[in-house]
């Protein structure tokens, strides 16, 4: 929803990282090396981040920008409650947050892989 301020939208996913590191919205801009204005906007949903800017905001955040991305994918689609907990707890910091979320999702990954032989290999006909 544009111009809201909604913690799951992409604007507001970034917004909360960059509250949680402790960065006020000047110092995140000038990290990245663009316009206060311009990241306010990206926070409120006003304006979407090019690429490039979306990456540069994620790398100032020490996650990625696949990780912003998946945070703010709509219900049903976005990442498990685990990792939103991992996302939203103040206790962590940014870099903690990613590598228990990077850890979660390779872990998770392989079970699913794993899943997906055994099911396919009990599908094989008998020779």
């Amino acid at each position: 929803m544009a111009g809201q301020h909604d913690s799951s939208t992409l604007g507001g996913i970034i917004r909360r990282q960059r509250e949680l590191a402790e960065l006020s919205l000047r110092q995140l801009a000038a990290m990245v090396g663009i316009s206060d204005p311009y990241l306010s906007q990206i926070e409120h949903g006003l304006r979407a981040p090019s690429e490039r800017v979306l990456h540069a905001i994620a790398a100032s955040l020490r996650t990625t920008a696949d990780a912003l991305v998946e945070q703010a994918e709509p219900p049903g689609e976005g990442p498990p409650e685990v990792l939103t907990a991992i996302a939203a707890d103040p206790n962590l910091t940014a870099r903690q947050r990613q590598a228990l979320g990077e850890s979660y999702t390779a872990m998770t990954g392989m079970t699913i892989a794993r899943r997906g032989r055994r099911t396919a290999n009990s599908r094989r006909p008998e020779a």
